[in-house]
């Protein structure tokens, strides 16, 4: 069973790929697209990387690269609205990377301020 982070990661992956799909197909878009698949997928990729971290440093880095790239791609979907390739069918995203990074900086303040 996943974790509550994992899964929303994982749940926000699934989601950008639809996003991705409906972008190259629907409004040939190749460019961005491919911009915002990398960096919504690699959130939850780093979340699970993470959980293998061979020390506690290593596990905070990987959860603080994860919340680079959820900037990233919040970066990019600011964007692509703004520039008109956005669906509402899609604002499911939006609240899954805003819960996503939510949790991310909750965990990461508590893994620092925790003591092993």
């Amino acid at each position: 069973m996943k974790d509550a982070l994992s899964q929303r990661s994982f749940d926000l992956a699934v989601n950008i790929f639809s996003y991705y799909q409906w972008l190259i197909q629907e409004k040939k878009e190749y460019v961005i697209s491919k911009q915002i698949l990398r960096s919504g997928t690699s959130i939850g990729a780093n979340i699970r990387e993470a959980k293998y971290g061979v020390s506690r440093a290593d596990f905070i880095n990987k959860l603080q690269i994860s919340l680079k790239e959820a900037a990233e791609t919040e970066y990019w979907l600011e964007l692509l609205e703004y520039t008109g390739y956005f669906d509402e069918k899609f604002k499911i995203i939006k609240s899954l990377l805003d819960e996503t990074k939510r949790m991310l900086v909750s965990t990461l303040k508590t893994t620092k301020t925790d003591k092993e």
